[in-house]
């Protein structure tokens, strides 16, 4: 393909993959997804490389760059067939985040695959949102096992009916609204399987045009890290707790570089722990092939290409590549925020004047909801500020790194949910000071209307936003319940007339060598 070619054929894929966000999104029922957009959509060749994706949450995309191969190779696909899959030790991040896969066929030839991956607020943890305060996989939900969501295109109503949290004997739970955002994930990568499927037919051989897409991708990302100064490159920094009693928990990073190829090596992070802050491998990779794809131009295609010069690895059993079953609610969200920041850490040193101040370095997860006949499921992750850096200050008030999603409108908040907000503003002050000043968090206080069983799963509580060149670090998180502060992990019971508050950190501040 010539450049024009392949630079028409990479914004067709985007097109398809931001239409099937669009469809997913008009399609949902539950806010988590419709007004949050907590979802991502992508393309990928028959051996399951990644094509193309829309800007959507770096974490389950870069994740499932890393495991999608193993997922889809050795299977019998069909046209129509739908796979379902959310277990973390088998291609997912953790269990609210389930993954659908459609087939691509041409004239009977496996093309690709389209993919959606959605947050669904009750996947069936022992608490409301689905985001516990866990010791062990089995407490956040259903596991669900690659699995056949449709079949020739007829629904496996069994697991269907699993899915929506009712008796496996019945029919399609069409009109549960559990299901329906299944439903939507379904539509949503059967309208991009239509278009990829339109798209061959107009003249582009797809499989040659994901090869040199894939080639192109390789070609930028070994030029620019070949800008980088050979050498290694080491940071390191904490997690506050896990949940169950542990605290300042290493994270420690080694990063080489040697020609156009970066290796990672996490060996000295601490072992796996009790809590919930544990990830798989392919949460760790999603980390760092975000990191890396920030160095790159905004032109360079999103594609699997883009992460062959760069290898990690992690020791098993550490926390950064858990053994089953060891719980990972938190790692997907927490502890991949904080991968981010020892991996921008380390390029700091090799390329200091590309790389901003930490950021928040959290989700800032807000979980709750009550069981029964009139039961609810809230799940929200909260932004904050994002760091300095050498060409001017951090923003306020934004989700950053491997978060991308949008806070929840006051409205419909209100409108879904028992609760009142009372307070939504910036929290002044909380950006870290410089030349540039790190951005700041927000404030949300709610006011409880009904009996709720909230979880709080949150970091950068007890180890700030570290700030670059000089600059000061960002203010730290607060959580408060009736105005008493709780620790970064917490789990309690709410009355009607109880208040929340939430202060999310601050990032980190840019002095600038000129001003030391």
């Amino acid at each position: 393909m010539n450049p024009v070619q392949l630079s028409i054929f990479a914004n067709r894929l985007g097109g398809i993959c931001e239409e099937m966000g669009a469809v997913l999104r008009l399609s949902a029922l539950s806010p988590n997804i419709k007004d949050r957009l907590d979802f991502s959509c992508a393309i990928f060749d028959a051996q399951g490389r990644l094509c193309a994706q829309a800007a959507h949450i770096p974490v389950h995309l870069g994740s499932m760059a890393y495991a999608m191969a193993d997922l889809v190779t050795g299977r019998e696909w069909q046209a129509e067939d739908l796979m379902v899959v959310n277990d973390p030790y088998l291609g997912g991040t953790h269990l609210p985040d389930v993954t659908v896969v459609a087939p691509v066929f041409q004239s009977q030839t496996l093309m690709g695959f389209t993919v959606t991956r959605a947050h669904h607020a009750n996947i069936g943890a022992h608490s409301p949102g689905s985001m516990p305060v866990s010791t062990h996989l089995e407490q956040e939900g259903i596991v669900i096992a690659p699995s056949w969501l449709k079949r020739a295109g007829q629904w496996q109503v069994p697991l269907c009916r699993r899915l929506a949290g009712l008796e496996e004997h019945g029919t399609l739970p069409v009109e549960t609204p559990r299901f329906a955002d299944f439903s939507a994930q379904a539509s949503a990568c059967e309208a991009g399987a239509r278009r990829l499927v339109e798209l061959a037919d107009q003249q582009f051989d797809l499989v040659a045009a994901f090869d040199a897409l894939n080639a192109y991708g390789e070609k930028r990302a070994r030029a620019r890290i070949a800008t980088l100064p050979d050498g290694c490159y080491r940071f390191q920094d904490y997690m506050d707790d896990d949940g169950q009693g542990q605290q300042g928990i290493l994270i420690t990073v080694s990063l080489t570089i040697c020609g156009d190829q970066a290796s990672l090596d996490f060996s000295g992070t601490a072992d796996q722990v009790a809590g919930n802050i544990n990830c798989p491998l392919s949460v760790a990779a999603a980390a760092v092939y975000y990191s890396f794809r920030c160095l790159m131009d905004d032109d360079v295609p999103a594609c699997d290409g883009l992460f062959r010069p760069i290898k990690l690895s992690a020791p098993p059993g550490s926390l950064l590549n858990a053994r089953r079953p060891a719980a990972v609610a938190a790692g997907n969200v927490e502890t991949s925020s904080r991968v981010v920041d020892v991996v921008l850490g380390a390029l700091a040193q090799a390329a200091p004047e590309a790389i901003p101040a930490a950021s928040q370095g959290t989700m800032n997860n807000v979980a709750m909801g009550a069981g029964g006949d009139n039961g609810w499921d809230y799940y929200e992750t909260m932004a904050g500020g994002t760091g300095a850096h050498a060409g001017g200050p951090g923003l306020s008030a934004v989700h950053s790194h491997m978060t991308n999603t949008l806070n929840t409108p006051v409205e419909s908040l209100e409108s879904h949910y028992p609760l009142r907000v009372h307070r939504y503003q910036l929290r002044r002050g909380s950006g870290g000071s410089g030349q540039f000043m790190g951005g700041e968090g927000l404030v949300r206080e709610l006011e409880f209307l009904a009996d709720a069983q909230v979880t709080l799963l949150t970091e950068r509580r007890l180890f700030a936003p570290w700030g670059l060149a000089g600059g000061q670090s960002g203010a730290v998180g607060e959580n408060r319940h009736n105005g008493r502060l709780l620790p970064p992990k917490a789990s309690f019971t709410a009355r009607p007339g109880d208040r929340l508050l939430v202060a999310s950190p601050g990032g980190g501040g840019y002095r600038g060598r000129e001003c030391k």
